[in-house]
């Protein structure tokens, strides 16, 4: 699932932890599956690892920030 840049900043420290979490399995998850047979969306593993990255880049923000 695709999450947008606003969505993520209305998320606190701890469930953007979690949803990476998730979404790092996810992506785990896709790979293997495609590795075995192909995925019918190979796009689905970009959009999951653009959603890590937004999610590492806010925390990471609100590192700088604090």
């Amino acid at each position: 699932m695709k999450m947008k840049t606003r969505e993520i900043k209305e998320l606190n420290n701890k469930e953007i932890l979690e949803r990476m979490d998730a979404e790092q399995e996810h992506l785990v998850r896709l790979k293997l599956n495609h590795a075995i047979s192909p995925l019918d969306n190979p796009l689905q593993i970009k959009e999951v690892r653009k959603t890590v990255s937004r999610l590492a880049t806010e925390l990471r923000q609100r590192e700088i920030n604090k």
